[in-house]
């Protein structure tokens, strides 16, 4: 089932990159953008409705931690894309890669608690400290984040030989 439905994302997004992309980016960078957009997109729609109708509340208590709605919405939302996206950039993205699964988990992973820990940080200072919407906020983290992201997959989780 993972092959076909790796196979379907492939044709679904070359499709769209052979008649106007082909010419002006390679094909790894159009599939990172599109596998990271799409994920990128359901990050935001799920902080989106977790932050305005599952934590209504400013404070949130879940067993012996408190946190703010803010940081509830995107550790929920983070749950769900954190091993959708591993995925995408494993099979659709970065296939070319010679590591082993499970060492590019770790590498993924650790990439990830770092964009966690900047995350949290920028959503603190633009939410918290600047005053900005939270979720106006989540976006501009979420596209400055996106693009550290691409290089630190590219050249250090999934790096190829060549």
């Amino acid at each position: 089932m993972l092959g076909r439905s790796k196979n379907l994302i492939i044709q679904l997004i070359d499709f769209f990159y052979f008649p106007v992309f082909h010419k002006l980016i390679p094909v790894q960078t159009f599939r990172y953008a599109a596998c990271g957009g799409g994920n990128a997109l359901l990050n935001l729609v799920l902080f989106y409705l977790s932050y305005n109708y599952m934590f209504t509340e400013e404070i949130i208590h879940l067993g012996g931690i408190t946190m703010n709605r803010y940081i509830a919405a995107f550790v929920f939302s983070l749950a769900i894309t954190f091993p959708l996206g591993f995925v995408m950039n494993k099979f659709v993205v970065f296939q070319s890669s010679h590591l082993k699964g499970r060492v590019q988990l770790f590498r993924y992973a650790l990439i990830a608690a770092l964009n966690i820990l900047f995350n949290y940080l920028l959503l603190h200072f633009f939410a918290g400290f600047c005053g900005f919407w939270a979720t106006p906020s989540q976006a501009l983290t979420t596209i400055i984040l996106a693009v550290v992201s691409y290089f630190a997959q590219n050249y250090f989780t999934f790096r190829s030989k060549s």
